[in-house]
Formats: C-alpha cells, sequence, structure tokens
C-alpha cells in the first residue's frame, strides 16, 4: 500500500529554513517531490505534516498543502485501479504532469518523453523528434502549447506552414506521426482525455509518399559488384556495404553496422533486425564472402564486422551521432558509384534493401517467398512494397502488344 505524507526535509536552506516536499512511499522505497513551501522548524508539526500557527499564512498554506497531497492520492487512487502492480515511477510519471499545470506543456511533456527515449538508447528516434520538436516551435511561435490546442485545424495549419517551406507528402507525414505518437503518450498517461484526439477528423494516412521507390535491375548491381575499384580506392567500403546489403536480403545500415564477428557462423549469418527485432539465419553467399574476407584481413581490431564503429562499447548516444555521421558519407560516396557506373538513378543505402526485392520479382520469385526472405509480418505488407517498385516487369509484358 502506498501512502503519502508532507515532510520538512532536512537539508537546511540560507535563510535557516527547509523546504517542504511530499513524501510518496510503496514497498519500503520512498520519493519526495518538492513542494514551492519552506519552513522553519517551529513553524512546521512533523506528526500532521501541517504548518502550526506560528507560521504567518499557516491557514492558507495548509490548504494549498492539502490540495497537493490529494492530487498525489488521486493518482494513486487511479493508478491501483488501472494496474494490479505499479512502481513509484509510474506515479512520479504521472505526478510530474498533473501536479503542476506548466508541466501539461506540450513541448515541456515531449522533452521528457525525448529523454526517455534517449534512456532506453532509442536515439534515432529522439532525434527525429527533436526534427518535428523544432519545427511545430518554430510554427507556433511560442512555448504554451497545451493538448487541448492541438485540434485539427492546428494541423491543418501546421499542414499548410510545412507546405510553404518545400515540404512533401512523405516529409509531412514524418512530423504528423511523430506528433500522433506524442498525443497516444499524452491519453496514456491521463494528461489529455481520448475524446479531443484530434486525429480521428486530421488523417496522417493521406501524407503517405507518392514517390515510386527506385530499384536497381540485376544488371546494374553486377556492375558495382564488379567495379574495378583500384582507380577509387576511396570507394571501396561504400560499395562493399551496397552489396553487402544486397546479398543479405537488405540488411539495413544500422544493422551492418552492429553486426558482429560472433554473429557469423560457418557459412550463416545470425542477426536480429533492429526495426522489427525479427530474427534473420542467412547463407553467406560468395559475394558476401569477399566481402567478410577483406575486412577479416583488415580489421581493426573490434568486435565489429565493419570499420564504421571505430571501438566497442559505445554508448546509445555515440552510436547515433556514428551512424548519422558515417551514413551521410555512404550515401554521397553511392551517388558517385552510380554515376561511374552509369547509372541513372538515385543511389542511397535502402535502394539495396529495394533492389533485393525487386531482382527477385524480376526473376519470377514467389512473393510469398519475398515476403518470408525480407522479414515482413505479412503477405499485404510485400504486396503494397512491390507495388512502389519500378514497373520494368510490367513494362516488359506490355512489349508483347507492340
Amino acid at each position: 500500500m502506498a501512502t503519502v505524507k508532507t515532510v520538512l526535509k532536512k537539508s537546511k536552506l540560507a535563510d535557516g529554513s527547509y523546504p517542504i516536499s511530499l513524501r510518496v512511499s510503496k514497498d519500503r522505497k520512498s520519493k519526495f517531490f518538492q513542494t514551492i513551501f519552506r519552513a522553519f522548524p517551529n513553524e512546521w508539526n512533523q506528526i500532521t505534516g501541517s504548518f502550526t500557527s506560528k507560521n504567518s499564512n499557516s491557514v492558507q498554506n495548509n490548504r494549498l498543502l492539502l490540495k497537493f497531497k490529494d492530487r498525489a492520492l488521486k493518482i494513486l487512487s487511479d493508478l491501483e485501479m488501472e494496474k494490479d502492480e505499479f512502481t513509484l515511477n509510474d506515479f512520479e510519471n504521472r505526478f510530474r504532469i498533473v501536479s503542476n499545470p506548466v508541466q501539461q506543456n506540450v513541448f515541456y511533456f515531449w522533452d521528457e518523453i525525448m529523454d526517455e527515449m534517449i534512456s532506453a538508447g532509442r536515439t534515432g528516434n529522439a532525434r527525429a523528434n527533436k526534427d518535428t520538436f523544432n519545427s511545430l516551435h518554430l510554427f507556433h511561435k511560442s512555448t504554451s502549447l497545451t493538448f487541448r490546442e492541438i485540434t485539427p485545424e492546428f494541423l491543418y495549419k501546421y499542414e499548410v506552414f510545412l507546405r510553404s517551406r518545400g515540404g512533401s507528402d512523405g516529409g509531412i507525414g514524418v512530423r504528423m506521426r511523430a506528433i500522433r505518437a506524442l498525443y497516444n503518450f499524452a491519453i496514456e498517461r491521463k494528461i489529455v482525455k481520448l475524446e479531443y484526439y484530434p486525429f480521428k477528423t486530421y488523417k496522417v494516412s493521406k501524407l503517405k509518399g507518392r514517390s515510386l521507390k527506385k530499384a536497381l535491375k540485376i544488371e546494374e548491381i553486377i556492375k558495382i559488384r564488379d567495379l574495378d575499384l583500384k582507380k577509387y580506392p576511396l570507394l571501396v567500403n561504400s560499395r562493399n556495404y551496397f552489396i553487402f546489403s544486397f546479398y543479405t536480403r537488405g540488411m539495413n545500415f544500422a544493422d551492418m553496422m552492429k553486426l558482429e564477428w560472433k554473429e557469423i557462423d560457418n557459412d550463416k549469418i545470425y542477426y536480429t533486425r533492429s526495426k522489427t527485432k525479427g530474427n534473420f539465419k542467412i547463407k553467406v553467399l560468395a559475394p558476401v564472402q569477399e566481402i567478410l574476407n577483406h575486412y577479416k584481413e583488415f580489421s581493426i581490431g573490434t568486435k565489429y564486422v565493419f570499420p564504421i564503429l571505430l571501438k566497442d562499447n559505445l554508448t546509445p548516444s555515440q552510436l547515433e551521432n556514428r551512424k548519422h555521421k558515417t551514413l551521410q558519407r555512404y550515401n554521397k560516396e553511392l551517388k558517385e558509384i552510380a554515376k561511374i557506373c552509369g547509372i541513372d538513378k538515385p543511389l542511397t543505402s535502402y535502394v539495396a534493401r529495394h533492389s533485393f526485392a525487386n531482382c527477385l520479382k524480376q526473376k519470377g520469385v514467389a512473393t510469398d517467398i519475398i515476403s518470408e526472405s525480407m522479414g515482413h509480418k505479412n503477405l499485404t505488407v510485400t504486396q503494397t512494397y512491390l507495388k512502389e517498385l519500378d514497373n520494368a516487369v510490367l513494362d516488359k509484358a506490355i512489349e508483347i502488344l507492340v
């Protein structure tokens, strides 16, 4: 059972008074929450947790303290109703918002969520949220914003603002999904009621990017694979990363970056995809083995296969910073490789994954096999994915009409 009491803390302030805090205890553990009050020892009754008559404003101050305790007790009551078990951290997450109207501010709450993401190692998510945070702040022109103020009309105006700055459907969709996720967190933590949810009216789905995914044909992949890099030694890593990704079913850059030698056993690679948490067992094909042999010979002495992370045991923030910096260079060098190979398509790290699916499709591989090889959760995802790729197969089929 949880208990709540107002107490005089032991840390003396400069004027000789002591701060008054709310102590919440559960399972023999306690957390303290600072109030706006302070008192001298003769002004405070430790037993009742209230001001004595020696305090010049004892009646009003005790009323405010009582309201402060009531808020805490209400939150504890709600948590007991909602969960069989809850922790002091659950209480703190809710109390820090409910106890202070200032903290119901969207931007303040967003800071809390981003801090939680960083603590959980989800630094990429935190960085993406920070971009939307800055954008929304620029649009709103004020740090004062509540969830009740985020209405469908507010979102439509924000969309217009983003379009005026050159935003595309895909880019605007990223921003809106970040706000929607934040609003869902706020509902989950009882900061705002479900009835005010603006995304029942404002549909993010309409903002799906309409540009076709770009994919290479197998002939173009072979051009990159067989490129003579003696003339272009600075492009060795980027070429290797792209070909490795293609022949490992479109392994993404983040997973390649963290791939360890211990995850390679004879002719198999075993890894867990960061995005979906799906487990993969991939056969090491000849082009992949050649790349592995290269990095075994020129190893920099870390546990990682590729020389992207330059030392072991980096923090989540260091991992994210390294990924961001290296990925920028990788994508820049892929454009150089495309130019050298005479490929008139925008080449990026993700094109390897698109190309893997597209090449299997061109070879007549069944959609369910493509789906399983890519780790999609269901066939519908793969069908949608393939539908968005280049229409080379359809174009070839139509040629019979000529």
